[in-house]
């Protein structure tokens, strides 16, 4: 196999893995919803677990990207593929913990009824989830247009952030006795909303190992 045969291989493998990232990370915010919709504390413990197994596939980018530069010494958007990659990664890894934040958070509700039917916190995992696999077919296809289109969404996800935040406000100031489980059903908003901001830093990562230059797609 030529050099460059066995670095399109290694490209190739990378791609791969941070496609099975982002299916975890889809996969484990959707399981944590439905276990908030539903209280399930077990459901709950069991994302918390496999959180590692996310780890462990940022670990071998880290380690084949690190091996694809010391070996084939990659040049300008070859180099900038695998850094992107790494950054990628990261996004994907803080996405995993914000799913793993929310599931705590139904881990500390457990025997509690909710106080209201959910319906925009569902809502906004639904656009992430679609964001998030956005974001990875747009560095998997080098597709800029997919990138901003995806990253448009954040703006929604931020407007039902607002929006769940004030009727919870207006909860609490009805029935104080709603104070505690209120407070965490906004922490949920407020972490599906930061996850939001990864998939956007992820089309940020897209344009700029395209483009070459870097936007800030979240302002």
């Amino acid at each position: 196999m030529t050099k460059r045969k066995e670095f399109d291989h290694g490209l190739e493998e990378l791609n791969g893995l941070i496609v099975e990232m982002g299916r975890h990370v889809e996969t484990a915010i959707a399981q944590a919803m439905t276990a908030l919709e539903t209280i399930d504390a077990d459901e709950a413990r069991r994302i918390v677990k496999e959180d590692k197994e996310l780890n462990k596939i940022e670990e071998k980018i880290s380690e084949l990207g690190a091996t694809l530069i010391a070996t084939q010494q990659p040049v300008a958007k070859d180099l900038r593929r695998i850094l992107v990659a790494f950054k990628i990664a990261s996004d994907l890894e803080r996405m995993g913990d914000l799913a793993v934040d929310v599931a705590k958070v139904v881990i500390r509700l457990e025997g509690q009824t909710l106080i209201k039917p959910l319906i925009d916190l569902p809502r906004m995992s639904q656009i992430v989830q679609m964001m998030t696999y956005e974001s990875i077919q747009s560095f998997v296809q080098e597709n800029v247009n997919m990138a901003y289109k995806m990253a448009k969404d954040d703006d929604l996800v931020d407007a039902l952030y607002a929006q769940i935040t004030r009727e919870l406000f207006s909860i609490m100031m009805e029935n104080p006795k709603t104070i505690s489980q209120a407070n965490l059903l906004s922490f949920v908003g407020r972490y599906i909303e930061r996850f939001a901001d990864h998939a956007t830093n992820i089309g940020e990562s897209v344009v700029y190992l395209v483009t070459g230059v870097r936007p800030d797609l979240n302002s």
